[in-house]
């Protein structure tokens, strides 16, 4: 079972699609979108990525941040955003401790659930059940920022 809402999300530290360190900690003061996905360039992650590159700009100036979160390594996070010019970082999981941490671990692939977390630090909204063509304007219009 995912974390739930009013719950503090666990900082995590990891590297990018880019080598870059990134800990949620840097984030502080901001909306985070900390979405978890199976496994890149497959369809639904696809599709999924491709709805936040496709909103990504009604997310910019509202102080929101999305990161991207799957047990795929540096290369092939590299490759899937630029096979599909995704604007968002791609964290590293490929030891599964942010998964775990989460508590989205799905059998060797990160389950496809989203969590938004305020600038404190605390879990507001959590979606298990997710439309991935319209995942990134379902978040908007549900934080009422559409």
């Amino acid at each position: 079972m995912a974390l739930s809402v009013g719950t503090k999300a666990p900082n995590f530290s990891s590297t990018d699609d880019q080598g870059n360190s990134v800990s949620l900690a840097d984030y502080a003061g901001k909306t985070v979108i900390v979405y978890f996905y199976p496994k890149d360039d497959t369809p639904g992650c696809t599709k999924q990525a491709s709805s936040f590159r496709d909103a990504y700009s009604d997310y910019q100036g509202k102080d929101i941040v999305v990161l991207g979160v799957s047990m795929d390594d540096e290369t092939s996070h590299k490759a899937f955003k630029e096979k599909f010019d995704l604007p968002f970082p791609l964290i590293v999981d490929t030891d599964g401790s942010i998964t775990k941490a989460f508590d989205v671990e799905g059998g060797g692939y990160a389950k496809r659930v989203t969590f938004v977390i305020d600038g404190d630090g605390k879990i507001t909204k959590v979606y298990d059940s997710i439309n991935t063509e319209t995942h990134a304007t379902d978040i908007l219009s549900d934080l009422g920022l559409s």
